[in-house]
């Protein structure tokens, strides 16, 4: 039978994880709220030319005018990519009455990820449009994206690349990084991108 100090003890533990994740609660709540006109400008997105699975050429111009949400992976992965791509799905599915948000999923394995490739990796998650490229080029020029455009690490690589999600405003600005592998990470994103699609930023 447990002691008074024991149960004691339990009852106290219980209380002290209650509270860190109503804390840990609170502050994705508090980040999820904050308009785009407070979420900081991390950078502008350098001039790049790569090109989509259809073999039409995708630019910084591409960006402009949308609100992007972009990541980089690799079809062949079976660690990060697969959760990251259904996570990436998801907000193609939930966001498909607006063509003024696209997503944009850049490879960084493009040695094996050909057009024929990734047009068959779009099928397989449910692209129907154009909301959501997948791009492809020269090695150099994705790691020189994602480390000086996109300040994502890229080393490495196949496996090296980074697990964040980027949203890029209609200026071609960074604006939130958010871990691609977590849902409360992924929702913060979603309210992010309602809200800046309600304002001009």
């Amino acid at each position: 039978m447990p002691t008074k100090p024991t149960i004691a003890r339990g009852i106290f533990i219980g209380l002290l994880a209650a509270a860190l994740l109503f804390a840990a609660a609170t502050v994705i709540l508090k980040q999820a709220k904050k308009s785009t006109h407070e979420l900081p400008v991390y950078g502008q997105i350098s001039d790049f030319r790569l090109v989509d699975s259809n073999g039409d050429e995708f630019s910084r111009s591409n960006l402009i005018g949308k609100i992007s949400i972009v990541d980089f992976i690799f079809t062949s992965c079976q660690t990060a990519c697969p959760i990251m791509s259904a996570k990436m799905e998801r907000l193609y599915h939930l966001f498909k009455d607006s063509d003024k948000i696209q997503f944009v999923s850049v490879s960084v394995d493009p040695a094996r990820d050909t057009m024929e490739v990734l047009q068959q990796y779009a099928k397989d998650h449910g692209v129907t449009d154009g909301r959501w490229k997948f791009l492809r080029g020269e090695i150099n020029d994705v790691v020189a994206l994602s480390e000086n455009s996109f300040m994502l690490a890229a080393e490495n690589l196949p496996m090296g690349h980074s697990t964040k999600f980027v949203l890029v405003d209609r200026g071609g600005q960074i604006r939130g990084f958010y871990d691609g592998l977590k849902d409360a990470s992924i929702n913060v994103l979603v309210t992010h991108i309602k809200t800046m699609a309600k304002t001009k930023s």
